[in-house]
């Protein structure tokens, strides 16, 4: 029979922590369970299967502890697909809904290691203890996952089984360095050419939170002087397409003058090579050595470097200019998903003005806009792996103050005669 704990041990502190773990694990095992169910490839099905099992395990570890303190047995009270039916997760695809997943599995290692100082109960920090490496086995295996370098372990008791040949010793697998170096840069957020994506959540936000500004200030001062709808109109218009052809043509030039300087000091250290190779190929090896790789194998990557001029010249620039190529931005996609996006960020808070009277209109724009604004921030959540309400509720606080600012700033204004 099981003792029930002393008063300390009985803390609701630890109860509520303990619990808090419980349901954490049981959220990523029905997670794990549901993206498993999806999923067409059988080893990779196995793989998070298996972690669904361990995931179930470590719940019933922390229903177990929660029992031997006196504490109610939990239930599972979160959706029955765990995070799987997230909008992040279905619209970001399997591979970055298991990136996010991974995080979390990060996210998992630190509250336990955190609980370990701070639980005050031996026997609880005993289980977080005996959980961490297995959670830390489950980051490394989601990174395996979706790491096109990396091949995953098939599960213990299915090796040999789903069809997996080991290699040859000397054996390695044919591949094509340039697609491997495309998608890891894809998956650690570099540059890719879905980019637009987040110039175009930008340029949303712009133009909602700079005519939203012009409406607010306009109905202010114009209302309150007994105006009409007419003058918010015409304000917000001009402002939409004025804001729309400046974030374009910014966007445009911004770019075009980032590929400008890149070229020149491309052609600036293109020269000095052909003035001085040797200095280069030392230069280079020292930059190698500098990042920690010893002086003779600095020298050999330098003088390996140096056989292909243009890679040479590439690779120097990038590492003393930190200067790439693929970090540039198209100069068109640029300008066309800056000018559009802008634009529709514009019009949101114009449209009641067009059917409502006064303050009325006033009204139905500020929750329409802070809706929008509300809804932008969710969606960064889709390329940011941040919470998508934490993200929504920033980007509407922001949107409230500067509504709030300028409608009063345009009142007083209208009352001065202005």
């Amino acid at each position: 029979m099981r003792s029930v704990s002393s008063d300390k041990q009985t803390d609701p502190r630890v109860i509520k922590a303990l619990e808090g773990n419980f349901q954490e694990e049981m959220e990523g095992a029905a997670t794990y369970r549901a993206f498993a169910e999806r999923e067409p490839d059988p080893g990779r099905k196995a793989i998070l299967i298996e972690m669904a099992e361990q995931e179930e395990r470590h719940a019933e570890r922390w229903a177990e502890r929660l029992r031997d303190l006196g504490a109610p047995a939990p239930v599972y009270r979160g959706a029955p697909h765990g995070k799987a039916d997230s909008l992040a997760n279905r619209v970001g695809g399997s591979d970055l809904a298991l990136r996010r997943i991974e995080i979390e599995e990060r996210q998992a290692v630190k509250r336990y290691s955190r609980q370990l100082k701070e639980l005050g109960d031996d026997a609880s920090a005993a289980v977080a203890r005996e959980l961490i490496p297995e959670e830390q086995e489950h980051s490394r295996r989601l990174r395996a996952l979706t790491s096109p370098l990396e091949e995953p372990r098939p599960p213990r008791r299915l090796i040999g089984v789903i069809g997996a040949q080991p290699r040859r010793p000397g054996e390695r697998e044919a591949r094509d360095p340039q697609a491997l170096l495309d998608e890891i840069r894809k998956r650690s957020g570099r540059r890719s050419p879905a980019s637009w994506i987040g110039d175009a959540i930008y340029g949303v936000n712009d133009g909602l939170g700079a005519i939203f500004g012009i409406v607010s200030g306009v109905s202010g001062a114009t209302l309150s002087a007994g105006g009409s709808n007419r003058y918010v109109l015409i304000a917000g218009l001009a402002g939409m397409v004025a804001s729309a052809l400046s974030m374009g043509s910014g966007a445009y030039l911004a770019a075009k003058s980032e590929r400008e300087i890149y070229e020149a000091e491309l052609q600036r250290k293109r020269d000095q090579i052909e003035q001085n190779p040797e200095e280069a190929r030392e230069e280079l090896a020292l930059v190698y050595e500098v990042k920690g790789v010893p002086a003779d194998q600095s020298r050999a990557l330098a003088e390996h470097l140096f056989r292909n001029p243009e890679q040479f010249l590439r690779t120097l620039a990038a590492e003393e200019l930190n200067l790439t190529e693929d970090a540039l931005s198209n100069p068109t996609v640029s300008a066309l998903s800056g000018a559009l996006s802008t634009a529709i960020g514009a019009f949101v808070p114009i449209i009641p003005f067009f059917f409502l009277p006064g303050v009325p209109a006033v009204i139905a724009a500020a929750i329409v806009s802070l809706i929008a604004h509300f809804a932008v921030g969710a969606a960064k959540s889709l390329i940011t792996v941040r919470s998508w309400w934490s993200s929504g509720a920033e980007m509407t606080l922001v949107g409230a103050v500067e509504g709030v600012v300028t409608y009063l700033i345009g009142l007083a204004l209208g009352r001065m005669g202005a």
